[in-house]
């Protein structure tokens, strides 16, 4: 899906986002801290050139070999970014799981949905959840599922310059109500990064009509206030985590608009 770039104007743009966000206390969040369920067996794909272990059923599942595909697309991207401004990538490893399995981060079941756990570079996902992502939150389509992954991966890369790291640090000292303002921030700069994944797949002539508006669609239906609507009929924006359906939509146009990571930094913008 990509052909990728630093983005206009975009050399360089990475080491400086590395640098501001530590300083600027830049925040991860666990979102296994509170997850409870029995521990199962997860299957682990590699996206790593060293590992070549097949992805489960790879060529005989579609959505294992689409997922295995996005994946490897976002290794593209991000590796000549971070060549780009002198620096090695090192790609996250996906952990596809059913039920329920294991992880340093704590216990991952289908419910929880798609995670990055910083503790072991890793991506879990139980596939259900892109079922579940259709029906209950009528965001579906192959580009919305996409979306989802490149967030996922927006967080490692976090992870990579610093911004989970020191969250982890900094969260002691933090009431919930900070953590989650900063957390929102995080969750929309991993908005951001998905759009300039985009960005980098149109380049590649890889985008089909109606893509972009499925993403869109997900990010709207996932914000914070829409999943608060849903679930109890009105919404209490002090325990938003994630950012609204506006501001998740909006980062992620912002970066595919742009194509450069220099256009991600939530962490010193004034409006969310």
């Amino acid at each position: 899906m990509p052909r990728g770039r630093a983005g206009k104007g975009g050399a360089g743009g990475l080491l400086i986002l590395v640098v501001f966000v530590v300083i600027s206390m830049a925040l991860g969040i666990n979102p296994l801290s509170l997850l409870e369920g029995s521990i199962g067996t997860g299957e682990t794909y590699s996206s790593r050139p060293t590992d070549n272990r097949p992805l489960p059923n790879a060529g005989q599942d579609e959505l294992f070999d689409f997922v295995a595909v996005n994946l490897n697309e976002t290794e593209k991207l991000w590796s000549l970014v971070f060549e780009q401004n002198d620096l090695s990538y090192r790609a996250p490893v996906l952990v596809i799981f059913s039920g329920s399995t294991s992880s340093p981060c704590g216990t991952a079941s289908a419910q929880t949905g798609p995670f990055y756990c910083p503790a072991d570079e890793k991506i879990y996902l139980d596939l259900g959840f892109y079922d579940q992502l259709r029906r209950q939150f009528g965001a579906g389509g192959d580009f919305a599922q996409a979306y989802v992954l490149a967030h996922e991966v927006g967080h490692h890369i976090q992870q990579l310059t610093g911004v989970l790291p020191e969250f982890n640090q900094q969260r002691r000292a933090m009431s919930q109500v900070e953590a989650n303002a900063y957390s929102v921030r995080v969750e929309l700069q991993a908005d951001c990064y998905a759009g300039v994944w985009a960005n980098y797949v149109g380049e590649m002539n890889l985008l089909e009509r109606g893509d972009i508006a499925e993403a869109l669609n997900a990010a709207e239906q996932i914000g914070d206030d829409a999943i608060q609507m849903r679930s109890q009929g009105f919404v209490v924006p002090k325990n938003f985590n994630h950012g609204t359906s506006e501001q998740r939509q909006r980062w992620f146009e912002r970066g595919f608009s742009s194509g450069n990571v220099g256009q991600c930094d939530t962490f010193s913008a004034e409006r969310l």
